[in-house]
């Protein structure tokens, strides 16, 4: 007896455009024809920007095994018709995912992990850091690791490196997993809408270095994290998830660090794993989020 379960042999399609009549009928009489099965279907109308946005999967109704590239086949009038931004990938392919680091890892460790139980939708091929301190992290999970040291007078070189590196591995998202340096405009415009950043909740008001100290004298009563994209704007990108925790007066400085680091772990692995599921549209300054 066979146990193993049926391959997904569903695509997802995601899109946005200007709010308009006919946008859903045309797109899900385009799949009819097509011969495909809409299994499931999100959307949202937002009514401040006046845009539309919407995740669909869907699956061959005769079960055969069809591309992502053949799906799209005859797609393009839509598309043009309704001015849209758009998305189609098959539901079981795995992202490439790169992920920087410095030299805190609970973040990093955390997504290894994630990653070799099957738990998060992607594969990881290459890690880089600007320092050497986590690469037997990354040689215990066999991943490739590249040391980019990185200086004011060499970040346009270390930067160039980076770029030749996702391209070389054929990158998908970069994951800023405690990545203690600042990307320049250049590099985050590169990386506009694939890139993923993780911080701490008390910006701006605990800035620099022990955050947790901080937050700790300050006498705070609950931390959290913030994964969002990254943009010119430091730490400002939209939002994807946000993790918090109570704090209370029996914790010491050690404790308040764990809950936060905790959070930030849940918050990233979150994103990441909405992402690579493409339930994440960028709305501007915000994201729709279809879970």
């Amino acid at each position: 007896m066979n146990d193993r379960p049926a391959p997904d042999r569903g695509l997802i399609l995601t899109l946005s455009c200007k709010n308009q009549p006919g946008i859903v009928a045309a797109v899900s009489t385009h799949l009819f024809e097509g011969g495909f099965n809409i299994r499931a279907s999100q959307q949202f109308d937002d009514p401040t920007s006046g845009r539309l946005f919407a995740r669909l999967e869907f699956t061959p109704i005769d079960e055969r095994e069809v591309s992502a590239e053949e799906a799209a086949t005859g797609f393009t009038p839509i598309t043009e018709r309704f001015e849209m931004a758009w998305t189609l990938k098959r539901a079981d392919t795995r992202m490439r995912v790169l992920i920087m680091v410095s030299r805190l890892g609970h973040c990093l460790n955390d997504l290894l992990y994630r990653t070799s139980i099957g738990a998060l939708p992607i594969e990881i091929p290459a890690i880089v850091s600007n320092h050497k301190d986590l690469e037997p992290l990354a040689a215990h999970y066999g991943v490739p690791f590249h040391h980019v040291p990185i200086s004011a007078q060499t970040k346009p070189e270390a930067e160039r490196k980076l770029l030749d590196i996702i391209a070389e591995e054929k990158v998908e998202l970069t994951v800023l997993a405690r990545y203690m340096q600042i990307l320049s405009p250049e590099l985050s415009h590169e990386l506009s809408g694939q890139a993923i950043n993780i911080h701490h909740s008390m910006l701006p008001s605990f800035k620099g270095a022990r955050p947790y100290f901080q937050a700790f004298d300050r006498g705070v009563k609950m931390v959290g994290a913030t994964a969002h994209y990254v943009t010119d704007d430091l730490d400002e990108g939209p939002i994807i998830e946000q993790e918090i925790a109570r704090v209370d007066h029996t914790m010491s400085v050690a404790d308040l660090t764990a809950l936060g680091r905790d959070a930030e772990c849940r918050a990233l692995a979150q994103a990441v794993r909405w992402h690579a599921e493409s339930r994440v549209v960028i709305n501007d300054r915000r994201s729709v989020v279809f879970r």
